[in-house]
């Protein structure tokens, strides 16, 4: 068999999530057996101090008997998550400017706090 043919033999069904550094591929795939299974492919980029990039790469097998276990647990994971925290993205790594905030905060207190400073000797009691 060509090799195109087994790439387009393994390609049967894909998806692509593209969420800010990372992608996430899911795929339907054939095993020898001509049965089908999914992949999950984490993809995150990475970039360099020179603008080189790289990417890391996870992925998971998922098989036709761990679907319906999956997909129960998945849901009840999303569910709980959601229910204990709603939807809103509260982590301040995911704001792009979150380092000049920080800077800017941690400015602001030591501004703040070296007003309310007083210099106190022992012999002034």
């Amino acid at each position: 068999m060509r090799e195109n043919d087994m790439l387009e033999k393994d390609e049967i069904f894909s998806k692509v999530l593209r969420a800010g550094r990372r992608t996430y591929f899911f795929d339907v795939r054939a095993t020898k057996a001509d049965d089908y299974y999914i992949t999950i492919t984490e993809s995150k980029k990475f970039t360099e101090e020179d603008g080189s990039f790289h990417f890391k790469k996870h992925k998971i097998y998922l098989y036709k008997e761990d679907f319906a276990a999956f997909t129960e647990i998945l849901e009840e994971m999303t569910s709980y998550v959601l229910n204990n925290k709603g939807e809103e993205v509260i982590s301040e790594r995911h704001q792009k400017d979150f380092k000049k905030e920080y800077q800017q905060e941690n400015s602001t207190e030591k501004t703040s706090t070296e007003k309310s400073f007083t210099d106190i000797d022992f012999d002034d009691i």
